[in-house]
C-alpha cells in the first residue's frame, strides 16, 4: 500500500444550477486520513463520489494511485441472496477470503437473505465487502450510520488499522469519528 495517493486540486461541485463548493484541495499520502464535515446537502457525498471517479467535478482535477473501495448507503449486495452467497459473489471477483466475518459479527447471519438484515447488519456486511477488496483508498460515506456503539468502535479500529498499514481514508460523517492524526475539512469553508 505504500504507493497509494489521493490528490484533489481546486475541486468545485455543481448540483443543478447551484455550485455547492469550490476551491477544495486535498493531498493524502500513505497513512493519511481526512474527515469531511458539514451540514446536510453541503456536498460531502458528492465529494466522495467525485473522489471515487463516479462523478465529474464541475472544475478541478482528481488523481488517484491505488484501488478505491467505496462504502456508502448502497452496499451492492443482492437482496434476494443469503448474505454468505451475496458476499461470495464479491469474493469471487476480489479473490478475498472470508476471515473477517466473525470479527464483524456476521458469522451467524450468512444464511439470512440480505433483505432481512437490519441497517447495522447491512453496514457490517458492506464493511466485509470493503475489507475483501483490499483497496488502498477507502472512501467512507457516513460509515457509522445505523451502528451500535461497539460496531462503531470496530469501524474506527478498522480505519486506524488501514491507515497504519499505509492505506488512505476519506470519511464523510456527521458523527464524531476517532482516528488518530485525522485532518478535518469543513465544507462550509468552501461554499460558493
Amino acid at each position: 500500500m505504500q504507493a497509494c495517493q489521493l490528490t484533489a486540486s481546486e475541486i468545485a461541485c455543481r448540483r443543478g444550477d447551484r455550485v455547492l463548493f469550490r476551491g477544495l484541495s486535498l493531498d493524502l499520502r500513505p497513512g493519511g486520513a481526512v474527515r469531511l464535515a458539514g451540514a446536510n446537502g453541503i456536498g460531502k457525498s458528492s465529494l466522495i463520489r467525485i473522489l471515487a471517479g463516479l462523478m465529474r467535478p464541475f472544475s478541478g482535477t482528481v488523481a488517484r494511485r491505488g484501488a478505491v473501495g467505496l462504502l456508502d448507503e448502497r452496499p451492492a449486495l443482492d437482496e434476494l441472496q443469503p448474505l454468505g452467497s451475496a458476499l461470495a459473489f464479491w469474493q469471487g471477483i476480489d479473490g478475498a477470503a472470508d476471515n473477517e466475518f466473525a470479527r464483524l459479527g456476521l458469522g451467524e447471519l450468512l444464511d439470512v437473505p440480505v433483505r432481512y438484515l437490519s441497517t447495522g447488519q447491512r453496514k457490517r456486511a458492506a464493511l466485509a465487502r470493503l475489507l475483501g477488496q483490499r483497496a488502498e483508498l477507502w472512501l467512507l460515506d457516513e460509515p457509522l450510520n445505523g451502528l451500535d456503539t461497539s460496531a462503531a468502535a470496530l469501524v474506527e479500529t478498522l480505519a486506524a488499522e488501514h491507515c497504519a498499514g499505509g492505506g488512505i481514508c476519506v470519511i464523510a460523517s456527521h458523527q464524531p469519528f476517532a482516528l488518530p492524526g485525522m485532518a478535518q475539512v469543513e465544507l462550509a469553508e468552501y461554499r460558493a
